[in-house]
């Protein structure tokens, strides 16, 4: 048996080669900068061998590392230090966004060329928006012009989908907004944007990132209103803008109105004081009748936790609607406001099953309640219903609409004989 301890193996320290392929060539900040930087001395501003380069360069630099590198040089021509500066000990080139020239034409072109190398290299997408948030940051480091094509840039990559409307809210830093750098850049933005899709799309863009209700944002908090904000980006002929802005307001003035409406039906108060409200806020939000009917009904049918069985609801929706037959007696002066207010009725009817054969319940409720007139009624079956549960909601009717032409023609038919 052998006493001897059996010795241990060591490590020697010697190491694997890997293959080749299988290497990344990796560099340091420096050395990827002057790789890009050379690439585009060579390239000048044939923006069509840049794409190429950049295209071709993806495989062997290392992209998702110094993507905010690689940005920077293509916008700027070298590393940005804070503040939007170009570090000094650093190459850079001649070659960049902000050196083209100041057109339109110039700025989708360059558009094209971040387009490219962002479909080829996915990857850089994220990064890409956040550089385009920290530019954004950095505008007082930069020159008017350079602003200028910035903008430009960031309206047509914002029209192409390249980039989401959230990156708006760099625009929204304090120091940019007092000294008014915000709303001018937001100017040349807008116009880029509008230029390459139509005022409907921009709103959607902005809807879908809730930037839509921001917009304010860009003046200081002592001229955030929606007068100062038309004038200003009206003055600088976006007035499709300042519509935009206007209709945005009464929107959210809408939904606030409609809230409190709810909550003060909710508590029961006395409906002389929700009348009165209701007027003094119609006045200041310049409502016409037509939308405050829409919105009172809205509010009376969103305060009532409603019962699930169909046969249940009616009476429960018959009940609480005569109660409150006064408000909305008030508010329907006018037809088009009767007929505003019955083709309500039938949307939410269709919207909600268990109010499907309750329609024709509620349209002689409040016929009978003087909230609705026979000539809104006739006009609404013959040619101003919706498409909405038509069939249905014509049947309901078809009886009730025959009398009220037979007591019509019998009132003419007592009229000619009085003659």
């Amino acid at each position: 048996m052998n006493n001897q301890k059996q010795q241990k193996p060591t490590l020697t320290g010697q190491r694997f080669k890997t293959r080749k392929r299988d290497e990344k060539e990796r560099f340091d900040p420096t050395q990827f900068q002057e790789s890009i930087v050379q690439g585009l001395n060579q390239t000048g501003t044939d923006l069509e061998a840049v794409a190429k380069f950049l295209d071709a360069s993806g495989a062997k630099l290392d992209y998702r590392r110094y993507a905010e590198t690689l940005f920077d040089i293509l916008v700027a021509g070298g590393m940005l230090a804070p503040g939007g500066t170009l570090s000094d000990d650093m190459t850079r080139t001649e070659f960049c966004l902000f050196t083209a020239q100041e057109d339109l034409e110039t700025m989708q072109a360059y558009a094209q060329v971040f387009n490219k190398l962002i479909r080829r290299y996915k990857y850089l997408e994220k990064g890409f928006e956040e550089e385009i948030k920290k530019l954004l940051l950095f505008l007082k480091g930069f020159t008017e012009s350079e602003r200028n094509k910035l903008a430009m840039l960031t309206g047509i990559l914002l029209a192409n989908g390249n980039i989401s409307a959230s990156i708006l809210s760099s625009l929204f830093n304090e120091n940019l907004v007092k000294e008014g750098v915000s709303a001018a850049f937001a100017v040349k933005l807008f116009k880029s944007w509008i230029n390459e899709k139509d005022i409907n799309s921009v709103a959607g863009s902005l809807r879908k990132v809730g930037m839509d209700n921001r917009l304010m944002e860009l003046f200081p908090a002592n001229k955030r209103s929606c007068d100062h904000f038309s004038k200003y980006f009206t003055d600088a002929g976006l007035k499709e803008l300042s519509d935009f802005a206007r209709n945005q307001e009464s929107i959210g003035a809408r939904k606030n109105l409609q809230k409190e409406l709810q909550e003060q039906m909710s508590r029961g108060e006395p409906q002389k004081e929700i009348i009165a409200f209701t007027r003094e806020e119609m006045k200041k939000a310049h409502l016409s009748e037509q939308a405050m009917i829409g919105i009172i009904w809205t509010s009376l049918m969103s305060c009532v936790e409603w019962n699930k069985k169909e046969e249940l609801v009616t009476d429960q929706a018959i009940k609480h609607l005569k109660q409150y037959s006064p408000l909305l007696k008030t508010f329907t002066s006018q037809g088009l406001s009767e007929l505003s207010l019955l083709l309500k009725i039938q949307e939410y009817c269709y919207d909600n099953i268990h109010f499907m054969k309750a329609f024709q319940k509620i349209v002689v409720l409040l016929y009978k309640a003087d909230v609705l007139s026979e000539e809104a009624i006739l006009k609404w079956y013959t040619e101003a219903h919706l498409a909405k549960g038509k069939s249905v909601f014509l049947e309901q009717m078809k009886k009730f609409v025959e009398w009220l032409k037979n007591a019509e023609e019998e009132s003419e038919s007592d009229d000619e004989e009085a003659d």
